[in-house]
């Protein structure tokens, strides 16, 4: 058995994200033998999204059922009664379907701008519903004014895959500020996303335009890796010659890079999503997904130090490219989204780069063959930018350190019936802000896991153990005095088998699942665990 076969169940998919929200979990003990017809609806640990009180506007932004590749297509007109400045703006997505159908990519966008994307559960026969929701504030700019709308969840139906994916997405604007709800710890703020940008940018024709009185600049890229192909999994690349059913010259590395007319200006390790038909197993995905497998979060590289030359009021060239990735291959798909800030008192902030150190990039695939093929990767890379603009409030320099690593060892046998992969990725970045005051530093140190196993007995009995991480460290200083830090700590675990190249009604599949998710520091905390045993939530306990 190939893994190119089975080691994805996401097929023919293009590409929407945040928090996922199940039905009201309850405790049972009526646990069945094996899988049945039926289970409980998806549901995560993850905390949901903080809402305001006070008065709120709600608008629907789209109703569809998608069979096809075929785009919805619709119009956005912003909420009468609510103002046109918002404390907060939640999206929600409510999803069902039901029958046989593969785990699917989608997005929607507004105005061009792509605000949310995710990937579906799988069906039972007797169907399944979920909701997802987005903090989507920092789009208030977008959502100002009335736009087109475009959203696809691309999907086959056909007598084989049966499952019709059915979705309503609103968004909620909370009008008054001051009633603003406190929200939970967040592991990954910075500076520049404490309040909603002015301006939210797209790129035209791969060329971007700033206002000319930009003052701090961030680029945020949807990165995943998808489609069906070898890059849906490319952590278990190998490179050539190495006898596996996917191959990378370089191997498994990958660092999502963005440039700025042709110069390194960002690096970033790309998430290992793993989409509910993966590993081979959806049995491992159907009540508890892994991270973010509904919550495809964007990278976001702080660009303020190319202001200075970005605001000559001409367009810059803006390039996304994932290093590793074969010549022509695709399946990665990167959207680009960019923030700005302006300074109002400013007709032009002028600027300059002072600083552009790029690190050596290292990439190292070893393969050992044997009777247990093995390949032992290490990969890292590092680089710095530093720069000045001049506001009204004077100058402001801004330096962006990131560091990134990856180590991993991936065992396999011939014929891939087992198949093995350990591997830790650290994405480390610090943006260090100084004007008027003392220097304010933000420090995020991202590390991501996956220890798996699949092994494919002689009776086509296919087992996956499997334990996924995403955890991330933030703390800002001022002056070198700490005044806020976070710790996230996302840990999936699972443990499924089921009997392959049979009717679904003899496949007769056991699985465990759980989900631990931890949120604390200087604003709080948040911790709730997870856990499924043949599709019954078992387990839903929350406290800190």
């Amino acid at each position: 058995m190939k893994r190119r076969i089975v080691m994805s169940m996401l097929a023919g998919a293009t590409l929407l994200a945040s928090s996922l929200l199940g039905a009201t979990p309850a405790r049972s003990a009526d646990v069945p033998a094996e899988f049945g017809t039926d289970w409980h609806d998806p549901v995560t640990a993850a905390p949901p999204v903080t809402r305001p009180s006070g008065k709120s506007c709600q608008v629907t932004v789209a109703e569809a059922q998608f069979r096809d590749f075929t785009p919805y297509q619709g119009t956005y007109t912003p909420p009468e009664g609510c103002g046109d400045r918002w404390s907060k703006v939640v999206l929600r997505m409510d999803g069902k379907v039901k029958g046989r159908q593969y785990d699917r990519l989608g997005y929607l966008h507004v105005g061009g701008v792509e605000i949310f994307r995710t990937s579906t559960p799988q069906p039972s026969p007797d169907g399944i519903e979920w909701s997802v929701e987005k903090d989507v504030t920092r789009y208030s700019d977008t959502l100002r004014r009335g736009h087109d709308v475009e959203m696809l969840i691309g999907n086959v139906v056909d007598d084989t895959y049966t499952g019709v994916i059915d979705v309503r997405v609103t968004l909620t604007f909370y009008a008054d500020p001051a009633s603003a709800a406190p929200t939970a710890p967040a592991p990954e703020a910075t500076a520049a996303l404490a309040t909603a940008p002015d301006r939210v940018l797209t790129l035209q024709d791969g060329t971007l335009t700033t206002p000319r009185n930009s003052e701090r600049i961030v680029a945020e890229v949807y990165a995943t890796g998808s489609g069906g192909g070898c890059e849906e999994y490319w952590y278990l690349s190998a490179p050539d010659p190495a006898p596996y059913s996917c191959t990378a010259a370089d191997g498994p590395y990958r660092e999502v890079q963005i440039k700025v007319d042709g110069r390194l200006a960002g690096i970033a390790a790309p998430f290992p999503h793993v989409w509910t038909g993966g590993w081979s197993n959806p049995f491992l995905w159907y009540v508890v997904p892994g991270p973010r497998a509904f919550d495809v979060k964007p990278i976001e590289y702080d660009l303020t130090p190319f202001a200075g030359l970005l605001n000559d009021g001409r367009p810059h060239r803006v390039e996304v490219s994932v290093v590793g990735v074969p010549e022509g291959q695709s399946g990665w798909s990167a959207p680009v989204n960019v923030l700005v800030w302006q300074d109002a008192k400013s007709a032009h902030v002028t600027g300059k780069l002072t600083a552009h150190r790029v690190g050596d990039l290292a990439n190292s695939s070893t393969y050992t063959p044997g009777s247990e093929h093995r390949v032992d990767t290490e990969g890292g890379h590092r680089l710095t930018v530093a720069g000045y603009v001049d506001t009204s409030h004077g100058r402001v320099a801004t330096t962006v350190r990131r560091a990134l690593s990856n180590t991993s060892v991936h065992r396999w046998t011939d014929g891939e019936n087992l198949d093995a992969l350990d591997a830790t990725w650290t994405d480390a970045e610090s943006v260090t802000v100084d004007g008027r005051g003392p220097a304010r530093t933000t420090r995020t140190e991202r590390t991501y896991t996956m220890d798996g196993t699949t092994t494919l007995g002689a009776d086509d009995r296919l087992r996956t153990v499997l334990t996924l991480g995403d955890r991330a460290d933030a703390g800002t200083s001022y002056g070198g005095r700490s005044i806020a830090w976070s710790r996230l700590d996302d840990t999936y675990t699972g443990d499924a088998t089921w009997t392959t190249n049979v009717p679904r009604d003899q496949r007769h599949a056991v699985g465990t699942t759980s989900e631990r998710y931890r949120l604390y520091g200087s604003g709080g905390c948040y911790d709730r665990s997870l856990a499924s045993v043949q599709g019954v939530l078992t387990e839903d306990r929350s406290g800190c």
